[in-house]
C-alpha cells in the first residue's frame, strides 16, 4: 500500500516539473545543440536547400583566420581592464561611502544613476561628448588644458575608440560593484570592528583583516560573473564605434555581413568552450572555492 502511494507522489511530481523541463528543452537545450549542429555544416542561405555537412572544415577556417585571434585578443584587453577597473572604483566607492557623512544617501543615489539610465540614452550623450569637431571632451583636452597636442577620433580609431569603450563600461557598471560590495559590507557585524578598536587596531588592519576576508567571496564572484558578461559583450560596443573588432562584434559581423552562419556558430562553441575553461582555472586556482 506505501509502496503504491509512493510510486503515485512520485508521478505527480514528475507531472508538475514537467512543464519546467519542457520550457528548460525549448528555451535552452534546443537552441544549444541547434547550434553546435550549425557549426559543422555550410549553411544555405536559400531555406529550400539543406546545409553541407563539413565535419570541423568551419572550425579549421576558424584557426587559421587572424581577425578571429586578433578579436580575441582585444577582448582579453577590454574584458581584463573593464572588470579590474569597475571593481577597483566600486569597492573605494563602497569603502567610502560605507561610513557615517552627511549626505550619503544622496551620493549612493548619485552613484547609481549610470547604472540606471538607458543605454541608448547613454550612448547618444557619450557620442556627443567625444565627437571629435564639437565634443566637450577634446575642446577641454586640447583647447582648455592642453593635455593633447591634437583632437582625437575616439569614435572612430582603432586605439581611441577601444579606451573610449572601456572607460563608457567601467563608468557605466561600476555602480553595480559598488551596490554588491555595499550590501555585504552593511551585514558585517559591527563587534568584530569594536573589537578590533580596543585591540588598538588601524583602520587599514580593520580592513585587511576583517572587511575584505568578508567580502571576498561577494568580490570573487563580482570578477568572474563580469568578466563573462564582458567578455560577451556586444550592444555598447557596437552602438559607440565600429572600430572596436571584439569578438561580438566579429560574430555579428560573420553572422550577418558575410552571412556565414556555420562559421559563426563555430565561434561561438569555441568561446563557450574557453570562457568555461577560463572560469574553471580561476575558480579552482585563483579562488579556490
Amino acid at each position: 500500500m506505501k509502496k503504491t502511494s509512493k510510486a503515485a507522489e512520485a508521478r505527480l511530481g514528475y507531472l508538475l516539473i514537467a512543464p519546467s523541463l519542457a520550457l528548460i528543452a525549448a528555451v535552452i537545450v534546443y537552441p544549444l545543440f541547434y547550434n553546435i549542429w550549425l557549426s559543422f555544416n555550410h549553411v544555405s542561405l536559400n531555406p529550400r536547400k539543406p546545409s553541407k555537412f563539413i565535419g570541423f572544415g568551419n572550425y579549421k577556417s576558424l584557426i587559421l583566420d587572424g581577425s578571429f585571434w586578433h578579436s580575441i585578443a582585444v577582448t582579453l584587453i577590454y574584458a581584463i581592464i573593464t572588470v579590474v577597473g569597475a571593481t577597483v572604483i566600486g569597492l573605494y566607492a563602497a569603502l567610502l561611502l560605507n561610513q557615517k557623512m552627511k549626505g550619503r544617501r544622496l551620493y549612493r543615489s548619485v552613484i547609481l544613476l549610470p547604472y540606471v539610465a538607458p543605454v541608448i540614452s547613454l550612448v547618444f550623450i557619450w557620442k556627443y561628448m567625444f565627437n571629435p569637431a564639437y565634443g566637450i571632451v577634446n575642446d577641454v583636452l586640447v583647447d582648455q588644458l592642453h593635455l593633447l597636442s591634437h583632437r582625437i577620433d575616439w569614435l572612430d580609431s582603432a586605439s581611441g575608440s577601444l579606451w573610449l569603450v572601456i572607460i563608457f563600461d567601467i563608468w557605466h557598471l561600476f555602480p553595480f560593484t559598488f551596490m554588491m560590495i555595499l550590501a555585504k559590507m552593511q551585514s558585517i557585524d559591527e563587534s568584530m570592528y569594536e573589537a578590533a578598536s580596543i585591540d588598538g587596531a588601524t583602520p587599514w588592519r580593520k580592513l585587511w583583516h576583517i572587511t575584505l576576508p568578508e567580502i571576498k567571496f561577494v568580490v570573487a564572484s563580482l570578477v568572474v560573473l563580469r568578466f563573462i558578461w564582458n567578455f560577451y559583450k556586444f550592444d555598447e560596443i557596437y552602438l559607440l564605434s565600429k572600430q572596436v573588432p571584439v569578438v561580438g562584434v566579429y560574430t555579428y559581423m560573420t553572422a550577418f555581413s558575410t552571412y556565414n552562419y556555420g562559421l559563426a556558430s563555430a565561434i561561438t562553441v569555441s568561446l563557450f568552450v574557453l570562457v568555461m575553461a577560463l572560469v574553471l582555472v580561476i575558480v579552482r586556482k585563483v579562488i579556490k572555492w
